[in-house]
C-alpha cells in the first residue's frame, strides 16, 4: 500500500506529530523516555495483547524527512516507511509506503485475501489521520 498526499502544514509539525506518538508507544511499552537521537535503530518488543508481540525496529529517522520502521512477528514481517518532502515554508508532502511479508504458505494465502478487504479500510483510516493532523495545525 502507498498513499502520497499534499498537507497544507509545514514538513516540521507532521513529523513532530509521528515523533509524537512513536515517543509516546516506546514509553508505554519500555518505560524507557527517548529522544528523537535516540531512535536510530533503536529496538523493542509490543504487547498487542496477552498472546500477540511484535518487535518493533526504527531503521532510519531523518529529521523532518524520513521515519522508516519494521514490526516482525512470527507470521509476517511489515515494514512502514514515512517519507516528507518540503514543498515550501508551509506546505509538505508526505508519502506513505507499507509492505508486508508473510511466512509460509498458507500465512501467504490468508494475508493476500484479508489483504484486499483490510487495504481499503486501511487506507481511508490513514486519509483520515492525515487530514486531523493537518486540521489540528
Amino acid at each position: 500500500m502507498e498513499i502520497i498526499k499534499k498537507l497544507n502544514i509545514p514538513a516540521e509539525f507532521f513529523y513532530d506529530n509521528v515523533m509524537k506518538s512513536v515517543l509516546f508507544d516506546i514509553r508505554e511499552q519500555t518505560g524507557k523516555q527517548l529522544s528523537h537521537d535516540q531512535l536510530k535503530n533503536f529496538s523493542y518488543i509490543k504487547t498487542f495483547s496477552k498472546n500477540s508481540s511484535a518487535k518493533i525496529e526504527i531503521e532510519k529517522v531523518e529529521k523532518n524527512k524520513t521515519y522508516h520502521y519494521r514490526t516482525s512477528t512470527t507470521a509476517n514481517d511489515y515494514v512502514v516507511q514515512y517519507d516528507i518532502t518540503v514543498l515550501d515554508d508551509k506546505k509538505c508532502e508526505v508519502r506513505y509506503k507499507e509492505t508486508m511479508e508473510s511466512y509460509g504458505f498458507l500465512q501467504k494465502m490468508n494475508d493476500a485475501a484479508l489483504g484486499i478487504i483490510l487495504g481499503y479500510v486501511k487506507k481511508r483510516n490513514f486519509k483520515k489521520m492525515l487530514l486531523m493532523i493537518e486540521e489540528s495545525y
